[in-house]
């Protein structure tokens, strides 16, 4: 997945730093939005997001059915202070990706996320950002 390195003010970055659970939207092969809560970390170095999930779980699947041009959004809220970061998405299970996604989830929450068997992540290269009160 190429990724462009995400120019965000320090406010956001620093809304970005909290330990706080996001939504994720993926679009079902229907086209119809699922929205789901998620925990996630965000490389502002890379404008990389990194969600943890089961490959089995429908935001996985939703992602790897919209193949190489699946589009998310994933949306932090405090309030009437919020972030939305857009991008494109793809679900690897490759173990370097995997344990960074899981170091990186560990240090930014203080615990190591679930580890089901069939552990993904998923990468979105975020290339829009929204926002408001940041």
């Amino acid at each position: 997945m190429s990724r462009a390195t995400v120019e965000l003010p320090v406010a956001t970055r620093a809304f970005l730093t909290h330990p706080d659970t996001a939504t994720l939207t993926t679009l079902r092969p229907d086209g119809t939005p699922h929205v789901t809560p998620v925990r996630f970390t965000f490389d502002a170095a890379t404008g990389l997001v990194r969600v943890t999930t089961r490959a089995g779980a429908r935001k996985a699947r939703n992602v790897v059915a919209g193949g190489p041009t699946a589009r998310v959004a994933l949306c932090q809220a405090d309030g009437f202070r919020w972030v939305t970061l857009e991008g494109r998405a793809a679900v690897t299970d490759d173990p370097a990706r995997l344990a960074e996604a899981v170091r990186r989830y560990t240090v930014h929450y203080g615990a190591a996320p679930p580890a089901p068997l069939d552990l993904v992540v998923v990468e979105i290269a975020v290339d829009r950002v929204l926002s408001l009160n940041l």
